[in-house]
């Protein structure tokens, strides 16, 4: 049996979202707004796609260590004596 749903996934896709913040950082999401010159809006996306960068960033480094440290673990071994 087919099931049918009742709300379609085009709705779920770029809908807005509530931010619910403390005093204290709506306090410092203004201020950092202020000092790039942005609204509170666009300060709030490129804080996100920052931290996102940052963090596929910090995977990509990880990613790359590990594969040199078992490339080079006799090296390294070797090295350490």
């Amino acid at each position: 049996m087919r099931q049918i749903r009742a709300i379609p996934l085009w709705y779920h896709r770029g809908m807005a979202m509530t931010l619910r913040l403390s005093s204290e950082d709506e306090r410092l999401l203004a201020a950092l707004a202020e000092a790039e010159g942005v609204s509170r809006h666009e300060a709030t996306l490129r804080a996100i796609r920052e931290a996102a960068s940052r963090h596929a960033h910090q995977a990509k480094v990880a990613d790359l260590s590990a594969r040199a440290r078992e490339r080079y673990a006799d090296v390294l071994d070797r090295l350490g004596r």
